[in-house]
């Protein structure tokens, strides 16, 4: 297993020469379209980490689909040279890292917005649109749902949490009660 440490190292390298040349966001697309690719075809994803083939034949598979890839050409060295250093494995540690970064960059942030059922689309922006103001970025919202919440909503910014749910809330006045702080 390769560390998160050389995934950041890794994806930052690409990131440095995005920012350079201008494609960084290019670059991030071309890296989620690969581990998608990887994904997908999970025989071609053992044979180029693995190291019971050859870096040789490792490389020749590679190449065959990067061929028929329109990726640029630094995207290209950038997964020959992961596979050269046995770091193919870390695909997905870095694209998630790049991510990140192009996101610090692009001033945006992900919340992941959990609810006991499905949000209408107006609820949702308005709940997008308060994030915004509270975070000063942009909002991506990714939701999920959770049975075991009876109701309300919970958002995760990163390492901040924001407990709306009735679950919280209850559990909040259960432990008000334990102490006698009713009103």
């Amino acid at each position: 297993m390769i560390s998160s440490k050389i995934s950041r190292r890794y994806a930052k390298a690409l990131f440095g020469i995005g920012r350079e040349d201008g494609n960084y966001e290019a670059y991030g697309k071309c890296l989620k379209e690969f581990v998608q690719f990887c994904e997908e075809n999970k025989d071609f994803y053992r044979v180029i980490s693995s190291k019971i083939f050859s870096t040789e034949e490792r490389t020749r598979v590679l190449d065959a689909v990067l061929a028929k890839s329109d990726f640029p050409d630094v995207v290209k060295n950038f997964l020959r040279v992961l596979l050269d250093k046995d770091r193919m494995e870390a695909i997905a540690a870095i694209s998630e890292y790049y991510t990140k970064l192009t996101d610090e960059v692009s001033n945006i942030t992900r919340a992941n917005i959990i609810t006991a059922r499905p949000l209408r689309d107006d609820a949702l922006e308005k709940l997008r649109q308060g994030l915004e103001k509270l975070t000063g970025k942009t909002v991506k919202a990714e939701l999920t749902q959770d049975d075991s919440l009876i109701g309300g909503v919970v958002v995760k910014i990163g390492d901040m949490v924001l407990d709306g749910s009735v679950k919280a809330q209850l559990e909040g006045l259960k432990e008000s009660l334990k102490r006698g702080e009713y009103s």
